[in-house]
């Protein structure tokens, strides 16, 4: 897996945008992600619609290659952690997490994130809350304008349209206005939405390879 990298500033600090579909905040020693979505597939199999499970463990080795890489203290994930709740995917990434007890792992809840007792118990959480904010940054699943502070959030699936004179090609992104930075969903087994990001700003688009600022 290859592992391409830009710096952007926020708020005078620095993080790291990556095209692996998650942000590396060095100051913090922090790697920040959105939309894991883990269980998805065991829900889609349950109810019928037969899916690959190396879906998810995909998912989890691109972490585990962060983990290599950045050297990680803590996870900030914003926003829909999980998909369905309880389920064999759970426990699948419980037994992953496990390799991983001295990071921190503090959830922002997403609209999927509906999180019984014995559930948070079983995910061994460090954290748990509706939002974060870490100075002058605030961490929220969707965008809320009704706090003032610089937002990075997750939720909406970002992807930007590029036409050329083959195709049309969609494909995943971070997006970055004055207020906002949009994070794109960290797992690939999602859609991308190309209408509901933000109009104005500046977009981050990646391939395999490398990202590209538009």
């Amino acid at each position: 897996m290859n592992i391409a990298t830009k710096d952007i500033t926020i708020q005078n600090e620095i993080f790291t945008l990556t095209n692996q579909r998650a942000l590396f905040w060095e100051k913090e020693k922090a790697l920040i992600f959105s939309d894991l979505h883990i269980g998805k597939t065991a829900h889609f199999r349950k109810h019928g619609i037969a899916l690959a499970s190396h879906i998810m463990k995909n998912d989890l080795e691109r972490l585990s290659i962060l983990i290599e890489y950045f050297l990680p203290k803590q996870f900030i994930i914003v926003g829909d952690l999980l998909h369905a709740g309880d389920n064999s995917d759970v426990e699948k990434f419980c037994k992953w997490k496990n390799q991983y007890s001295d990071i921190q792992f503090c959830l922002i809840e997403g609209n999927h994130d509906r999180i019984s007792k014995t559930l948070e118990k079983k995910l061994c959480l460090d954290s748990r809350s509706a939002s974060l904010e870490i100075g002058d940054i605030a961490f929220v699943h969707d965008f809320d304008r009704s706090n003032p502070k610089f937002q990075i959030t997750g939720h909406i699936h970002p992807g930007f349209v590029i036409n050329s004179s083959v195709k049309r090609i969609k494909l995943p992104c971070f997006a970055l206005t004055a207020r906002q930075l949009l994070l794109p969903a960290f797992s690939e087994f999602t859609g991308l939405d190309t209408k509901n990001i933000p109009k104005k700003g500046l977009y981050f688009v990646f391939t395999d390879s490398e990202i590209y600022e538009i």
